[in-house]
């Protein structure tokens, strides 16, 4: 099983940027995909946006034009850029490998967005 660890998570303002990683132990070459989820408090965990191997994406309707995903195949890494945070972004966000059923899933990091 690949373990993955997701970092970059933090305390922001409302209309302010921050930017996670999720480092995989292993190659994610083979891995079509990754993805970004997240659980707000008291919701269920949803998914928020894929990347294939090839680099392409999708976005839910809510962050999408905000927020942007990417994978560095050579670094095992996949990230997503998160600019004009807003309150509603809070959450726990976890990355996941393989699919939501069967993949690999992060310990998760927190971004609380607040004023």
């Amino acid at each position: 099983q690949v373990q993955v660890v997701e970092s970059g998570g933090g305390l922001v303002q409302p209309g302010g940027s921050l930017r996670l990683s999720c480092t995989a132990s292993a190659s994610i070459v083979g891995i079509n995909y990754m993805a970004w989820y997240r659980q707000a408090p008291g919701k269920e965990r949803d998914f928020v946006a894929y990347v294939t191997s090839d680099g392409a994406t999708f976005y839910v309707p809510s962050v999408k034009g905000r927020f942007t995903a990417s994978r560095d195949n050579a670094k095992n890494t996949m990230y997503l850029q998160m600019n004009s945070l807003q309150y509603e972004d809070t959450a726990v966000y976890y990355c996941n490998l393989g699919g939501e059923h069967s993949g690999s899933w992060g310990q998760g990091t927190l971004v609380t967005v607040s004023s």
